[in-house]
């Protein structure tokens, strides 16, 4: 294939690579340059949402992405207490924390802690539950003449704190009213 691969690449490494590709026509040439890159964690750019929302029994992720090279270990922690994998916790491969069937005992502080070999670094957030939003009147089959209007309603509960936004579709595809204006008309209740 023409491949050249290196493994466990130190600083030594980099520098301008050539590959050089001939036959019986010609000679070809083609440079890269490869850069080695070597950082402690840092968050700097991407630090962790101070505040993070979950809904009451619903499943929430809490995003860990700090800059770092090579890839960092990741470790978390509620509080003062550390997190482990369990039934309803799971620390991803990428960082990230994932939490189900979040409940109000979930609120608090969480930490994110990244390690490598140059170096260590958190971040914190806080965690919020919210209620779960849930339709409390779902529409209805309707059936209708040719050519006559229909009416669909759709009610929902949500937390207050919150905004509510109601999206329709047809068979799977959202339904523009700005676009189709002349065949659809959204009534918002308050």
């Amino acid at each position: 294939k023409g491949e050249l691969r290196l493994q466990s690449l130190t600083f030594d490494d980099a520098g301008m690579y050539q590959c050089i590709a001939e036959n019986t026509h010609g000679i070809i040439y083609a440079n890269a340059e490869l850069k080695i890159v070597a950082s402690p964690p840092t968050f700097e750019l991407n630090p962790m949402k101070k505040k993070i929302l979950a809904a009451k029994g619903g499943r929430v992720i809490i995003e860990c992405k700090p800059k770092a090279a090579p890839k960092p270990k990741f470790s978390w922690s509620k509080g003062t207490e550390l997190l482990v994998n369990g039934s309803r916790i799971r620390i991803w491969d990428d960082g990230s924390l994932e939490i189900i069937n979040v409940t109000k005992l979930d609120e608090g502080r969480y930490t994110c802690f990244a390690e490598n070999n140059r170096g260590k670094a958190n971040s914190t957030g806080v965690l919020e539950m919210t209620e779960a939003t849930r339709i409390t009147l779902a529409p209805l089959n309707v059936d209708v003449t040719v050519g006559e209007n229909a009416t669909m309603q759709c009610i929902a509960s949500h937390d207050p704190t919150l905004d509510l936004t109601f999206i329709w579709s047809l068979n799977g595809f959202v339904i523009d009213f700005e676009k189709e204006h002349e065949h659809y008309e959204r009534n918002v209740m308050v």
